[in-house]
């Protein structure tokens, strides 16, 4: 390991110290209430070095989405080929999902955050949109179809349709762990694919 060190100048803060400023705002006040500049200030930086981080308030709830979606694709590209392509997206999904308990409460909060609050529906929607196109490409791969083709396309919307529902669930009160609500769920695309695709 090398003891060299970059020059520069080194980081005044980061996405972790951020999203727990922002996330302790948006609990205080609302997220709508809460402004760049007051999460800027809880951090003790200022709003351009706030927007090198996330480009908008509505990117901090997904935290650093890019490097999620890059971890996704690694996830589905692991799977087995010689298994049901139903079965490849459903196990990846429930891996990406799969959290250390230590971190549940965030994440339950973030998620609470990204599905009630009416004012990110908008955003949400292009986010959306990011992650239905990683399962598109892996099932592109697999069926040898382009990315926009039927099913490709088809399989991204069903799979972020039982995955959005199986988070609802674990939102409520008194619900199963998270992994066993997606594996459930996501068993729904064996029904529109079939048991052996």
């Amino acid at each position: 390991m090398s003891t060299h060190q970059a020059v520069g100048r080194p980081p005044v803060t980061s996405h972790a110290a951020i999203e727990a400023a922002a996330f302790a705002l948006f609990a205080r006040q609302g997220f709508d209430e809460t402004t760049t500049d007051e999460i800027a200030d809880a951090v003790g930086i200022g709003r351009r070095t706030l927007f090198r981080y996330f480009p908008s308030k509505y990117d901090i709830p997904w935290g650093q989405f890019d490097s999620s979606l890059a971890h996704f694709r690694d996830v589905l590209a692991q799977e087995p080929r010689d298994i049901p392509l139903w079965q490849a997206v459903q196990r990846g999904v429930v891996q990406f999902n799969t959290f250390d308990d230590s971190v549940l409460d965030q994440h339950r909060a973030r998620m609470r955050l990204i599905l009630h609050t009416p004012s990110l529906q908008a955003h949400s929607v292009l986010m959306y949109e990011r992650w239905r196109a990683v399962i598109a490409d892996y099932v592109s791969t697999r069926t040898r179809q382009s990315a926009d083709s039927l099913t490709p396309r088809t399989v991204g919307h069903v799979s972020l349709a039982l995955a959005i529902s199986a988070y609802e669930q674990w939102l409520a009160p008194r619900s199963p762990k998270l992994t066993v609500l997606l594996d459930r769920a996501m068993t729904g695309l064996r029904d529109y694919l079939g048991p052996d695709d």
